[in-house]
């Protein structure tokens, strides 16, 4: 049976902004807390990579106004709770955490007050940015300030395998009788191959979202529902699978992969041009145009491709006025010269890509699963907050807020699983004869799922497409089942079994959902 290899309060699964948020509350009231990431760089997330900035409070701005516009932009779907504390605590939050401790240089101007920009939806400047690397900023800035807590132990290269719980994973049969306790995580040493027991009072899925399982994304390689299907192995609810958020505008070059052209460009004035020359969101949308929700911006790029049978669209930041755009947008500006596009004299191609996940783990406000010491924040969660679809830059915004209060609920929650349960809980168990790891067989099969999740399960969706992906999915599912049983397991293995579980769910939830709202768009 198990010796405990290591043993900790609190267990946080991914290392983005959420998982952070958790680990810096956690260790702010004294607890032990372990951080696992899977990528060489624990700094290595989706939060890295936002570009546009974090919400927190404009001129003429108010609770109550950014309640009715995230509200909005979730098609009045999302939970009138869950919105209306991260509109009225959030923006404190983010002073509290991301400016005075952590140390995020957010741009000011002369006077030294912050400078806020707007994206769409959004009724007013209330963004807080840093050029267009805050999430960069923010990653680097509160990391350091987790480290500086010397609470928190962090494991790079260490891939999340399962859940433990006593129902399910326990030698002693009378525990399957037992409400489910999730009590550690099995976590795979990627150098070594090994598979070890993590043993904690608390266990938080921060693993981030889905984007990887689409064939065009704005997400690092390491988005595939990992959380999401941990979760539902164990038996916990996924909801609003079907919204998945597709950014309008992602770089269409051969050479450059999933790089973020941000929203922030379309708020300072940039507009979207058809390749025939002609703008074309007054057509789609005439009040709001270029800053209409993103899934219906999305689309409009979506018909426009379609119209002309090209594959991309432009978006023409020229018409910005009064704007050094090598100053304000230093990451784009350089990135796109890198390819012979100037974007102060050349419009920039365009495409729409799967960029966030508004559904996942069903949880409380609190973070809290219907399992019992599993909790679950961030892009892999779902309170509610985002409804049918995602308001711009919300997201870190949302997941800063509920990270920091499911840190400090913990505090007086952690469940430290008995000497007798631990002592019932095996060693992982590895095939008598592992296969060996196939990385073209594995890569291939990941295509097919990104693939088929692109085409039939993309923008626009019809009946007839997400039975087809239903059935592909199946067929891949029982086939990767197979192979995982009898296979050494690698991170990259791991990650195709759970891609293909998360897109079964978000492909099942389509095929519930007869009625098109929000990021669900049924042609």
């Amino acid at each position: 049976m198990m010796s405990a290899v290591r043993d900790f309060d609190v267990l946080v699964i991914g290392t983005g902004i959420s998982g952070l948020s958790v680990a810096a509350a956690a260790a702010e009231n004294g607890h032990r807390v372990a951080v696992i990431s899977k990528e060489e760089d624990p700094q290595e997330c989706n939060t890295r990579y936002a570009q546009g900035g974090i919400v927190e409070t404009g001129e003429g701005d108010s609770p109550e106004l950014l309640f009715e516009d995230i509200l909005r932009a979730g098609s009045r779907l999302g939970f009138r709770e869950s919105i209306r504390y991260v509109a009225s605590e959030g923006p404190r939050i983010v002073r509290e955490y991301l400016i005075e401790k952590a140390g995020v240089p957010f741009c000011t101007d002369k006077s030294g007050r912050p400078e806020r920009t707007r994206e769409a939806a959004h009724s007013v400047r209330r963004i807080l940015y840093v050029k267009d690397f805050t999430g960069r900023e923010i990653e680097d800035k509160l990391f350091r300030y987790v480290q500086s807590l010397g609470k928190v132990e962090f494991f790079s290269s260490h891939t999340a395998v399962e859940i433990i719980t006593n129902s399910h994973n326990s030698s002693d049969s009378q525990q399957r009788y037992r409400p489910a306790q999730a009590i550690g995580a099995y976590i795979l040493d990627n150098r070594t191959g090994e598979i070890k027991p993590f043993i904690s009072g608390a266990v938080v899925l921060a693993a981030g979202g889905v984007g990887n399982l689409f064939l065009h994304t704005s997400n690092p390689r390491g988005a595939t529902g990992d959380g999401i299907a941990m979760a539902h192995r164990v038996g916990c609810e996924i909801i609003n699978a079907e919204f998945v958020q597709f950014h309008p505008t992602i770089l269409y070059h051969r050479d450059v992969k999933r790089f973020l052209i941000s929203e922030a460009l379309r708020g300072e004035g940039a507009r979207l041009v058809n390749r025939r020359g002609e703008y074309f969101m007054e057509k789609y949308h005439p009040e709001l145009q270029e800053l209409a929700p993103r899934d219906e911006v999305a689309r409009a790029i979506y018909r426009e491709m379609g119209a002309d049978g090209s594959g991309y669209v432009f978006l023409d930041a020229r018409t910005i006025p009064d704007m050094s755009l090598a100053e304000r947008f230093p990451s784009i500006y350089e990135t796109c010269r890198s390819v012979d596009i100037d974007i102060a004299k050349d419009p920039i191609p365009v495409v729409p890509a799967a960029h966030y996940f508004c559904g996942g783990i069903k949880i409380d406000l609190d973070g809290r699963t219907s399992i019992s010491g599993l909790y679950a924040v961030g892009e892999n969660a779902c309170n509610g907050i985002h409804g049918a679809n995602r308001l711009a830059s919300v997201s870190l915004l949302e997941a800063l807020t509920y990270g920091i209060r499911c840190g400090r609920y913990l505090s007086g929650h952690i469940r430290t699983p008995s000497h007798k349960l631990m002592a019932t809980i095996p060693e992982w168990i590895y095939p008598a004869n592992q296969e060996e790891f196939d990385d073209v067989l594995i890569g291939n099969d990941l295509l097919s799922i990104q693939t088929l999740m692109w085409n039939y399960v993309g923008i626009v969706r019809t009946g007839k497409r997400i039975l087809r992906a239903l059935s592909d999915l199946n067929y891949l599912n029982h086939r990767i089942e197979s192979f995982y049983k009898e296979a050494r397991v690698t991170r990259e293995l791991v990650e195709l079994r759970n891609a293909v579980l998360s897109a079964t769910l978000v492909t099942r939830a389509a095929a519930r959902s007869k009625t098109s709202v929000g990021c669900h768009f049924m042609e």
